[in-house]
């Protein structure tokens, strides 16, 4: 339980860095009275804060085990330090009745709600609230599935008499937290910025206005995203958001959770919402083909997209991770008839590899660890189907490694278990950025093509769909490369992520 001096320092870093809108838990304090004076030391330094005061009881999943008469006893005790706000839930609220009244001119009064089992029918919580007198209302809901996001979003301007406070809680939920103020919502929640976040799907302040830009977005900014399945570590937001601020593009990218069986939900949400494009990867890029109106023909051929946007409102498909194939390739050697090439996988981001080279006109063998969707793949695109036996007693000009063996976590697998039979290496996973592959291909001395570049290629070529514009490449291999680089910091080498495809 963090005590008063945290509690200081973590108010003193965020009103240094310019928040000055705070909310106190006192309630997670082991005395939430020790927090008042807190309250006051803050407000002499930085006068312009504004301090909103919380005391939430344990029987509704905060921390004070004190009586609904001493909680709001010490609300107003805030109240008298300075707190120019309080947060009541409803449960206490409700009980306490013409209690309340003892806030009445002298502080705004959030009355909140929180969820934290699912999402609700919405409308009977919106009535029960009404029936309390409040400034403001709060209704916090745990996200189970994307369409509980668009729900709650919208009832900023369904109820628009009405000021709210709404987010969905978990990492399902995260969209919600800066897409509620862009729908209406009258703020949103942010972790203090040494926290990181303290909870699945919670951000970190310096990241709501840095990396989303909350403060610089319009009042109808687009969005885009990426849906994965896991998505919270991938490093798109941290490179497309870079690459839209440096074209001053009204626009946000935000990561999207969204598991195998949810992509229809996806789409309800994605209807609802102002989503203009998305980017897509694992497990998603052959499923997402049966919810699209239109699809490219290569992608189509290709039987898998990475790329999904809206146009005169219909949803399209493509596949950018030919691109990201085929260019760091050209910039090593020439692909003729003659360039032999073993593919290793046979998922999504294989059958896009094996396409754009057949395309290409090499000569293309393919292995993996399912020998009859190998064969099935080897088919489709007439390249040539090998056991891993048979493809490890050969030398090829390029090996192209497409399956998730050596991501994070499970950083010390390699899908070759001896040699490496070829003379470059080229690794589509980028998390780690020096796989265990990549590492036995250098010490064997192949040269060597990590899976960032396939990442920045690809990602370069959905950016100029989103938005019509040049990408800014120079931006964003940057943002690509300290991205990837707060994560080893961050995991010790141990990284989160996924193939480069979209991710």
């Amino acid at each position: 339980m963090p005590d008063a001096q945290q509690l200081l320092d973590h108010a003193r870093r965020e009103a240094q860095a310019g928040e000055d809108f705070l909310e106190f838990r006192l309630d997670f304090l082991p005395n939430p009275e020790q927090g008042l004076p807190i309250i006051r030391t803050i407000l002499n330094e930085h006068p312009a804060c504004q301090v909103l005061a919380t005391c939430r009881r344990h029987q509704n999943h905060g921390k004070f085990n004190g009586s609904i008469e001493q909680q709001i006893a010490i609300l107003s005790d805030a109240v008298d330090a300075g707190a120019c706000a309080v947060d009541v839930e409803v449960e206490s609220a409700e009980v306490a009745g013409a209690k309340l009244h003892i806030f009445d001119g002298r502080a705004f009064m959030v009355i909140s709600y929180h969820n934290f089992e699912g999402t609700p029918a919405l409308d009977p919580v919106v009535r029960r609230m009404g029936r309390i007198p409040a400034g403001m209302y709060k209704i916090v809901t745990t996200a189970r599935k994307p369409s509980d996001m668009s729900r709650l979003l919208v009832l900023p301007r369904q109820y628009p008499k009405s000021p709210f406070v709404v987010l969905a809680m978990g990492e399902t939920g995260f969209p919600s937290r800066v897409l509620s103020v862009l729908m209406g919502g009258a703020y949103t929640y942010a972790a203090p910025a040494a926290a990181e976040g303290t909870a699945a799907g919670q951000i970190c302040s310096r990241q709501l206005r840095q990396l989303y830009r909350l403060e610089k977005l319009g009042k109808n900014p687009k969005v885009f995203g990426v849906i994965a399945d896991p998505v919270r570590h991938s490093i798109s937001p941290a490179v497309h958001n870079r690459a839209l601020q440096a074209r001053r593009i009204d626009a946000v990218y935000l990561p999207f959770l969204v598991h195998p069986l949810q992509l229809k939900d996806f789409f309800l949400l994605a209807n609802r919402l102002p989503v203009s494009g998305f980017s897509v990867t694992v497990p998603h890029k052959q499923r997402i083909l049966r919810y699209l109106d239109l699809v490219d023909p290569l992608a189509r051929r290709i039987g898998a997209v990475n790329t999904v946007w809206r146009k005169a409102g219909k949803w399209r498909g493509a596949n950018t991770d030919v691109d990201g194939v085929r260019v760091p390739l050209e910039k090593r050697l020439r692909l003729t008839g003659k360039t032999s090439i073993l593919l290793a996988g046979n998922g999504g981001a294989a059958r896009s590899a094996a396409f754009s080279l057949v395309d290409a006109g090499v000569k293309l063998s393919i292995t993996g660890r399912n020998p009859d969707r190998v064969r099935a793949l080897a088919r489709m695109c007439n390249a040539e189907p090998l056991l891993r036996e048979q493809a490890e007693a050969r030398n090829f000009d390029v090996v192209l490694h497409a399956t998730t063996l050596g991501m994070w976590p499970h950083v010390n697998e390699c899908f070759f278990a001896d040699r490496i039979p070829g003379k470059i290496v080229f690794d589509m996973v980028y998390t780690p950025r020096d796989t265990m592959l990549l590492q036995r291909a250098a010490a064997q001395g192949c040269e060597v093509i990590p899976g960032i570049e396939m990442f920045l290629e690809q990602a370069v070529a959905q950016f100029r769909i989103f938005t019509g514009e040049p990408p800014p490449v120079a931006v964003m291999e940057r943002a690509a490369v300290e991205a990837l680089s707060s994560r080893e910091l961050t995991n010790g080498n141990h990284h989160s992520g996924g193939a480069a495809s979209g991710a």
